[in-house]
């Protein structure tokens, strides 16, 4: 966790001597332990079918205490494999756990409603209020270091930090992440710390720099079995692409990353990449700027539809209508459906 990196050696020979001692809780297993550090360490697949294993055992032994701690690993796990469907199958197994996390008080487990928050709040570009959960948890950085495990925060709390125009809290984050990355060769931090260098010069106007450094990125992505991380990581690609006006380029990326994030149905990160998509081409109500999406959303809740018939309409969830209502009101400075009824209308006429 902290950055000390793997010793291959007394792992693989504590796994052997296992054996000898089946009666140590899972949390001390080494094989349990070793499926846990493969994940933290890139190889998610490995670790995938090592948990798979483990659990099976732990099932059929009927060892359900030490079933909860494995499961709540593999949750963890299938959601960077972006496994959504088995990761909510095992994640009926660490109900449990996490009850008896609130009860202990741990301060780790603890830290991860936040880090959710935060990642749900950079979604929806809610970005201050991304930095308000996440604020806290970057104080302990220096001690728990830059692993998955414990720093998975980081890219979000980068780019928030880059869109409130803080740069300079960014950069030291964005390098322990290519420091480390580079020390340790864990594609996870080598990829999204590549992917935060990007953003960072690019809101510093060094677009090349920029192009060059999300290019490293998609480069490490290779290595590292996590399609949400990836197609995060194609949609500022795109977005580079199109600041350079390579339209084919920036095209295509985003396409892939639009697929991506559609086949695992993740419709903010849909939403955000169709927009890009159409970036050029916003409509206008009364000389205010709508993104596509905003335009669909207006039309619709305009006409009367509820946010969930708009929902179902747009195949988006109710949350998504919900803030693109919310900026919607907030770019033409109106309160309620009457007054954006009123606008809708008056824009036909025009």
């Amino acid at each position: 966790m902290r950055g000390g990196g793997l010793d291959e050696t007394d792992l693989h020979r504590a796994v052997e001597l296992e054996g000898r001692q089946p009666d140590i809780p899972a949390a001390f297993r080494p094989r349990l332990q070793n499926a846990i550090l493969r994940g933290w360490a890139g190889d998610l697949t490995l670790a995938h079918e090592e948990m798979q294993s483990i659990r099976r055992h732990y099932i059929e032994r009927g060892e359900d205490n030490e079933l909860i701690y494995a499961a709540f690993h593999s949750v963890l796990l299938e959601v960077r494999r972006a496994d959504f469907t088995e990761a909510s199958r095992v994640a009926e197994d660490a109900a449990e756990g996490l009850v008896a996390s609130r009860r202990c008080g741990s301060s780790l487990l603890a830290s991860w409603p936040a880090i959710t928050l935060g990642f749900l709040d950079v979604s929806l570009g809610n970005y201050g209020s991304a930095l308000h959960v996440l604020d806290p948890l970057l104080a302990a950085l220096d001690t728990v270091g830059t692993e998955i495990f414990t720093a998975a925060f980081i890219p979000d709390a980068v780019e928030a930090m880059i869109q409130v125009g803080r740069i300079a809290d960014a950069e030291p984050l964005v390098a322990a992440l290519e420091r480390n990355g580079h020390r340790l060769d864990r594609p996870w931090m080598l990829a999204v710390g590549a992917r935060c260098r990007a953003m960072l010069l690019a809101a510093q106007g060094d677009i090349e720099g920029a192009s060059a450094a999300a290019a490293t990125a998609i480069s490490e992505h290779a290595r590292l079995s996590m399609p949400f991380e990836r197609a995060r990581t194609q949609l500022v690609a795109g977005q580079l692409y199109r600041r350079q006006r390579q339209r084919k380029a920036a095209a295509e990326i985003l396409q892939e990353a639009l697929a991506a994030f559609e086949e695992m149905s993740v419709p903010l990160w849909a939403d955000r990449t169709r927009d890009e998509l159409a970036r050029g081409h916003a409509a206008r109500i009364g000389g205010i700027d709508l993104t596509p999406s905003e335009q669909r959303v207006a039309e619709l809740a305009a006409s009367g539809m509820t946010n969930r018939g708009v929902a179902a309409a747009l195949f988006l969830s109710p949350k998504t209508v919900e803030a693109n209502l919310a900026r919607i009101y907030r770019k033409l400075g109106i309160r309620s459906r009457a007054e954006l009824g009123q606008r809708m209308s008056r824009a036909e006429e025009a």
